[in-house]
């Protein structure tokens, strides 16, 4: 053998394993695994070709060099620790060999089988944690870009076959680390549940102060030229952030607050706008601009005042005012948007619906 290697011809080292003992490992998870050394192969720790040690021989010199305490790693690597389980003993580290836990697979969000990337491609989520761009050209989608929140994405992977013990389920990092128990990890895979990710994002969305959410939608306004006041934009977003699952979503239900409607739902106008909304829009217009406590509250007493002296169907009043700010018939209390949008901004968005729908 001596006189090969001298000659250049290229070697492996395997691990001899003696045949029909049964290895013992230990698992976080899963208990005691036994299996009979008889099905497992000699495998092969280093190959002289590249000079470097196969996976398994760096795996156990490198954790017992860091002093690793404890290996948690997919179920798929179980076939794997009995072998580790003999090379700790054969180096003669079995006292100071790490516990191991191997969990469960994610699943498919429908049908069988672990998930995989193309899941993700055909139901629309992402799989990674950031945007993949391989030379193919092909881009999977990534969490980060995908709108999702770090605080949110963290609580709903650790509830993918872990529970706390109770019914909680939104839980900040501290409480995780808390409540955290290895043993109360599943043996069985857990489904990917995507929209339960969307969930999560929902309920992160409306924990984070409202000045911090402003300052994520800045970037969305500013792509759709848009410069608004910051107190204005942590206004808007504590009003509507309970609408939306992602701060990019937050454009499409409060674009009115900073633009004023370039044209007008015909749905709602047909439905809405009545024969006298023109003449009433004006003499609410009027009405508005002489209101000198414009506060929600300022606001809502005068106008509720003069509907009700007019004997006019509040209903009726109040669609149609919201179509003249807004465009369609979405949006909030009326009275909270004419307040932000101020006194002149209001006036002139309803003489504009007036002159546009009469």
């Amino acid at each position: 053998m001596d006189k090969l290697i001298a000659e250049g011809k290229q070697y492996v080292v395997r691990f001899k394993i003696e045949p029909n003992e049964d290895v013992h490992v230990h698992d976080l998870i899963r208990g005691e695994v036994v299996i009979n050394s008889s099905i497992l192969d000699d495998k092969v720790l280093y190959k002289s070709a590249d000079e470097l040690p196969t996976y398994h021989l760096a795996n156990i010199v490198d954790d017992h060099l860091m002093e690793v305490s404890h290996v948690i790693r997919g179920e798929e690597w179980l076939p794997s620790a009995p072998l580790h389980v003999l090379l700790y003993r054969a180096f003669g580290w079995e006292d100071t060999m790490p516990e191991f836990a191997h969990l469960p697979l994610l699943l498919k969000p429908e049908g069988n089988g672990k998930l995989s990337k193309r899941d993700g491609d055909r139901l629309g989520f992402p799989v990674f944690p950031l945007e993949w761009r391989p030379e193919s050209g092909e881009v999977s989608s990534g969490y980060r870009e995908s709108g999702y929140l770090p605080e949110a994405v963290i609580n709903f992977l650790a509830l993918l076959g872990w529970n706390p013990g109770n019914d909680q389920e939104v839980m900040s990092m501290d409480e995780m680390i808390q409540l955290f128990d290895i043993h109360r990890c599943s043996k069985s895979g857990a489904k990917f549940d995507y929209k339960k990710g969307i969930w999560f994002n929902h309920q992160y969305i409306q924990l984070k102060p409202n000045e911090e959410i402003a300052e994520l939608f800045l970037p969305v306004l500013k792509e759709h030229g848009v410069e608004a006041p910051f107190e204005k934009v942590v206004t808007v977003v504590g009003m509507m952030k309970d609408r939306v699952s992602f701060i990019k979503e937050l454009w499409d239900v409060c674009s009115f607050f900073f633009v004023a409607p370039a044209e007008y739902d015909e749905k709602t106008v047909k439905k809405r706008w009545k024969e006298d909304s023109a003449k009433c829009m004006t003499e609410l217009a009027e009405v508005i601009a002489g209101i000198e406590d414009f506060s929600i509250e300022g606001q809502e007493k005068v106008v509720m005042d003069w509907i009700a002296e007019k004997g006019y169907h509040t209903g009726n009043i109040m669609n149609a005012f919201r179509l003249t700010l807004v465009g369609e018939g979405k949006g909030p209390h009326m009275f909270d948007i004419s307040w932000v949008l101020g006194k002149e901004e209001t006036v002139a968005r309803m003489k504009r619906a007036v002159e546009v729908l009469k």
